[in-house]
């Protein structure tokens, strides 16, 4: 397959994840930084200026945008590079670079504010600095995404095992607004790690007091963060005793229910993280799932900011 046939059937959204008009206007907002990070390397190898006229050289066997839906296509259904080389007609070697040259800009690239299309966040503190202003209920939630169980002589195997899902695993935390829509997803963590903990390293609790009007909903595993901020944290209502009258639990349920269905939102969210294969069960090195994981994060707010 030439590269030409390779670019026009892998750019179809069935294997990039995105619309072809969404796709080229990502190719013309990474273009710039590749370059920049592209002459920057050189530079660091060469050890001063380019001394050759602009353009002179060999040509790359992969041109930038094909390296951008080779790498696409590689966070969309964690295909072998290999099996992406062979489509362009061109090495490993050549893909595996290309997905670490485009890979980090993706993630780098932070999310898509709705109404917005020149701003982008990419920290919890741009996120509650947005609520703020705009005045946006949040929701947050944790998942967890099945990783490589780490090797027997490794320190600090067990920090994988996953306490709810009984398997190695590596945490992610999302936040998205009231329609579902993420804002921000990061705070990576091994499994072992509880959900609040996480969220709590990434200093969500100096925000909380910096932001007094910024009110978020929470589930079951976020309850400690409610208790230390009732007024702008909501988790689940606590369940009755045994032995509450009837009215109480009927409240209770409904109360519950009412939560329940206005959080719900986030986990649709994370459901659609997951749309892409590596965020299923990831098996590739577990140094590269943060990365991996804002990338395609960063991608599915941008769908999600046009609703």
């Amino acid at each position: 397959m030439t590269q030409y046939l390779g670019r026009t059937g892998l750019s179809h959204p069935v294997f990039t994840g995105l619309r072809r008009r969404r796709l080229g206007s990502l190719i013309g907002e990474l273009a710039d930084a590749w370059m920049a990070s592209e002459e920057g390397r050189l530079h660091d190898r060469r050890g001063h200026e380019r001394m050759r006229a602009a353009g002179a050289g060999p040509n790359h066997q992969l041109v930038f945008t094909d390296r951008v839906i080779a790498t696409l296509v590689v966070l969309r259904f964690q295909l072998p590079h290999v099996a992406v080389a062979v489509l362009y007609g061109v090495d490993r070697s050549t893909i595996t670079r290309a997905v670490h040259e485009i890979r980090p800009l993706l993630a780098n690239r932070g999310f898509a504010v709705p109404g917005c299309p020149g701003l982008r966040l990419r920290t919890l503190a741009d996120v509650f600095a947005y609520a703020a202003a705009e005045g946006v209920e949040l929701r947050l939630d944790g998942t967890e995404v099945r990783v490589r169980r780490p090797r027997a002589s490794k320190p600090g195997r067990r920090a994988f095992v996953s306490g709810k899902m009984r398997q190695n695993t590596k945490k992610a935390t999302v936040v998205t607004d009231e329609q579902g829509r993420t804002l921000w997803a990061g705070a990576c963590r091994p499994g072992r790690m509880h959900d609040q903990t996480a969220v709590k390293a990434e200093g969500i609790c100096d925000l909380l007091e910096r932001y007094p009007q910024v009110k978020a909903k929470v589930d079951a595993g976020y309850r400690g963060l409610a208790k230390q901020f009732p007024d702008q944290v909501q988790a689940p209502p606590l369940k009755p005793k045994k032995d509450a009258p009837a009215e109480d639990v009927t409240a209770w349920e409904a109360a519950r229910h009412q939560q329940s269905s206005e959080r719900i939102c986030v986990e649709h969210a994370n459901a659609e993280h997951k749309q892409w294969r590596p965020l299923q069960r990831y098996v590739g090195r577990r140094e590269y799932f943060d990365e991996i994981y804002s990338a395609v994060a960063g991608l599915v707010s941008g769908r999600a900011a046009e609703r």
